[in-house]
């Protein structure tokens, strides 16, 4: 019989970890998790310090488990569902966090087994991610409900269908990385002017960090916290000119795009 709040993660990577400490800061008992993790060190480490169950059979991690969540790389999936397949009963329910990997690619394994795919993003480590979730043919409500308690864990969650799933990773799963390029560009720009590379950093990140909690606090439109800032003839205006001047808006949109496309291309 499974428990209604069991959940087996496979892969105790960098993902399948903060998922797992997540889902334990958010009520979950070290015994509703067992995970699978075939290299030694990862395993330990979840035993010591997240003090759950750590099997290297990823079949025997998902006996009498609600919810598996598969969190291996795209390349590892399809040994993965060779050794699990059998294992996995249409009760249970999966949610896969490999991207590139279509939801027919698991039906076509798993049969009539409920598929969440997920497209998460790394500040989901920490607690402060965004995960696309869109649902397979035979997901119903119940199961979207449980992915979503599952993602809520690590961060904020929006339901999709798996078509806008190659957008959420151009937007948002690759995002992190945009932002990290602004703010080497700036952290630069900052050197440049003679700032000492620590100080430059600490003011880079802190403006990032602190303009992020601005567009999630404050509701505001981005344009519309862009517009406070800039001033008439100020500095701030100053700069935002040589952006414009320089195409930045159709850049980003054009590094998006690119994303997309990408995204498509590997998942076939």
């Amino acid at each position: 019989m499974t428990s209604p709040h069991s959940i087996a993660i496979l892969g105790a990577g960098a993902m399948g970890s903060a998922l797992a400490k997540g889902l334990l800061g958010n009520g979950w008992r070290p015994e509703h998790l067992t995970l699978a993790e075939v290299v030694p060190e990862r395993a330990e480490r979840v035993r010591s310090e997240l003090r759950c169950e750590c099997v290297s059979d990823p079949a025997e991690a998902v006996r009498d488990r609600a919810a598996v969540v598969v969190a291996v790389k795209p390349q590892d999936m399809e040994t993965l569902m060779e050794q699990v397949a059998g294992a996995i009963s249409p009760e249970q329910l999966v949610i896969t966090l490999a991207a590139g990997v279509r939801i027919a690619t698991l039906e076509n394994v798993l049969g009539d087994t409920p598929v969440v795919r997920v497209m998460p993003n790394t500040p989901s480590l920490l607690g402060k991610g965004i995960a696309g979730l869109a649902g397979g043919s035979h997901a119903g409500s119940r199961h979207m409900a449980m992915a979503r308690m599952v993602m809520e864990a690590v961060g904020e969650v929006v339901e999709l269908e798996e078509a806008d799933l190659d957008a959420v990773t151009a937007v948002s799963g690759s995002g992190p990385a945009y932002v990290f390029a602004l703010a080497e560009a700036m952290t630069e720009a900052a050197f440049k002017l003679g700032l000492a590379p620590d100080v430059a950093a600490r003011l880079v990140n802190y403006t990032v960090l602190g303009s992020g909690e601005m567009l999630v606090r404050t509701g505001q439109s981005a344009a519309h916290l862009r517009k406070q800032v800039a001033s008439p003839g100020g500095t701030t205006a100053a700069a935002l000119a040589v952006m414009n001047d320089d195409g930045f808006l159709d850049l980003m949109v054009r590094a998006v795009e690119a994303a997309h496309r990408r995204s498509v291309e590997l998942g076939g």
